[in-house]
């Protein structure tokens, strides 16, 4: 080979080989993460999410991107936020809430949903059938309205001598109707009465009013994002009215609420994100059946039963997941 050959072969291998021997890198997959709340009300919650992917081999900032979107309990948000990362061409997109799921699913017809959310998938339009999702959606579904029942009963076990009790729902939301049919057929057979209480648009002031004109003695609050995304102010006012009221998710009796009973969140998520690692690995959807799980945890915080005069059975102490003293 001729000297001048042999220079121009010489720099087209530099060119190709870095230095060093690295090969070039690929830029990480990214996968769009809609979540109902913010990063400091979901941030367990993302936890799991992210448990779920290092559990399949994928560390957020090592070898994967997360673009996380917010709806701050706006559902009305999900559909350009979903459309949004459509245009980013994202390789999936995890949905953290029904609403998140429906409005994901409108938009990227193309690209894998995971989503994570209570109730019954199929009926709910997600997916054609549990065993077989079909399409390009499929995730893990808890339980919802099913444990509404259970949270009257355990009012009632914390409070055996109340007679009259209140049930808070939303009016608009997904499970209102089946919430109060199962929770009044819960109470008539322990032979409480349970008042339903609607309070659209969270005007709470309104609520407690109707609750202390209906001598309510406690007050079991329906799973829905307009309770959590105010969870605070309702905490606030079961102590200010001093009720003893029973809630949807542990989040609420870490800020101060009596008790809690609800699906295991962290728990669900990390099962999506499981999920969402197989499907980064080369799985379809289509393939993955729909996860169905029944994990719950109770809470109760024994400073609030102390500040409201309440004495907690030993027997409900000791099946609480956790206690908060």
């Amino acid at each position: 080979m001729k000297r001048r050959q042999f220079v121009v072969a010489l720099g087209s291998t530099l060119v190709l080989s870095p230095i060093g021997g690295r090969a070039q890198q690929l830029p990480l997959p990214v996968i769009g993460f809609l979540g109902p709340g913010s990063p400091a009300s979901d941030a367990n919650r993302v936890e799991g999410f992210r448990q779920g992917l290092n559990d399949s081999g994928y560390v957020e900032g090592k070898n994967l991107t997360i673009d996380y979107r917010w709806a701050e309990w706006h559902r009305d948000r999900f559909s350009a936020m979903a459309s949004d990362l459509v245009n980013r061409k994202v390789f999936l997109i995890a949905a953290m809430t029904l609403s998140a799921a429906l409005a994901a699913k409108a938009v990227a017809t193309a690209i894998p949903i995971v989503f994570e959310t209570s109730g019954d998938p199929v009926k709910l339009g997600l997916v054609a059938s549990l065993a077989r999702p079909g399409g390009n959606v499929t995730g893990v579904t808890g339980l919802g309205e099913e444990l509404l029942p259970k949270r009257v009963e355990l009012l009632h076990e914390l409070i055996p001598k109340a007679r009259v009790l209140a049930l808070m729902t939303n009016p608009v939301g997904t499970f209102a109707r089946t919430q109060a049919r199962e929770a009044l057929a819960v109470a008539n057979s322990l032979d409480l009465k349970l008042h339903v209480i609607n309070s659209p648009e969270g005007d709470f002031d309104a609520a407690f009013a109707k609750l202390t004109e209906l001598q309510a003695e406690g007050l079991v609050i329906a799973g829905d994002s307009l309770f959590t995304s105010h969870l605070n102010e309702l905490v606030a006012l079961t102590l200010k009215h001093k009720v003893p009221a029973i809630y949807p998710a542990r989040e609420f009796a870490a800020a101060g609420g009596l008790i809690s009973y609800g699906s295991d969140f962290v728990h669900t998520h990390r099962l999506a994100g499981i999920y969402a690692g197989r499907i980064l690995k080369g799985e379809k959807p289509a393939d993955l059946p729909v996860q169905q799980t029944t994990k719950v945890e109770l809470y109760i915080n024994l400073a609030t039963a102390k500040a409201l005069g309440i004495t907690v059975p030993i027997s409900l102490v000791g099946r609480a997941d956790e206690v908060i003293e």
